[in-house]
């Protein structure tokens, strides 16, 4: 069983590893359904409270879920589903106290506890009750305006765009650039400015410019990445006149970036001066 401070600290990583990256695990510059704007839900219905609403609030903006209800392994296995090969599940956790039986008599000898454990959403499991299957909820449609300097810049490079789904990113793999559908965004403001993000992602892959792709959350070369694509977006937007992402996610890839170069600064002043 974890400890309690594992418990914590695996919390606190999920958050950091967000923050980290520049982004505010709680917004994404596109709509998701109307559902995904509530309280996530467990199968029983029940809202989950304080932490748990935001540690599924990351899972739910990184893997890009659109249903809000989530539930253990067994949960889904006793509903008749399977959690399908492979998935990945997110950390929740449980409070409570308990007393000792040595201490029973003894109403303020109560000992809180936190125990973590891990729940999937309904999208990671097949063969659920048709209650779980909730029918799609339309977005307003309002239509985002084609900016033709930069649509015409992005054709330009020849680089492979989709628009579907709902998550934004650029994937070496298959060497294209996936985008949340158009009529999702907000304006064309958010919509441009994460695609010249994307874009600049794609700039360095091997057979181009050949940088370090590799990072993982909170890793140094993927700091260095998210800075290069984010100040690299920050310039093609000024250079083809488009207002630049307006939710502080430059300031954030900056700090994160300075605070690493600060630290590598003092420990090679502090070895200049043993």
């Amino acid at each position: 069983m974890q400890s309690l401070k594992d418990t914590y600290q695996r919390i606190t990583d999920t958050i950091v590893e967000q923050l980290e990256a520049g982004t505010k695990p709680w917004i994404r510059p596109w709509r998701g359904s109307v559902r995904h704007s509530r309280i996530p839900r467990r199968a029983t219905g029940e809202a989950y409270r304080g932490i748990n609403v935001l540690m599924l609030w990351v899972s739910g903006q990184m893997f890009g879920y659109e249903e809000n209800t989530w539930m253990t392994y067994r949960q889904a296995q006793d509903l008749g589903g399977q959690v399908r090969k492979g998935e990945k599940g997110t950390l929740v956790v449980k409070y409570g106290t308990f007393t000792p039986k040595e201490r029973e008599d003894d109403e303020d000898r109560s000992i809180p506890y936190l125990k973590g454990y891990t729940v999937f959403n309904v999208e990671q499991i097949e063969d659920l009750p048709d209650r779980f299957a909730s029918p799609a909820e339309e977005l307003p449609s309002v239509p985002v305006p084609h900016m033709e300097t930069v649509e015409v810049f992005v054709r330009n490079t020849n680089a492979r765009v989709s628009y579907s789904g709902t998550k934004a990113s650029y994937r070496p793999t298959s060497d294209d650039i996936l985008m949340p559908d158009r009529d999702r965004f907000e304006s064309e403001v958010h919509l441009y400015s994460t695609l010249l993000h994307e874009l600049s992602h794609w700039s360095g892959a091997k057979h181009r410019l050949d940088r370090d792709l590799s990072g993982r959350f909170g890793t140094e070369c993927y700091a260095v990445e998210e800075l290069v694509a984010e100040l690299a977006a920050s310039f093609l937007c000024a250079d083809l006149g488009v207002a630049h992402d307006p939710c502080d996610n430059t300031a954030a890839y900056v700090a994160s970036w300075l605070e690493k170069w600060r630290a590598r600064h003092f420990s090679s002043n502090q070895q200049q001066l043993i």
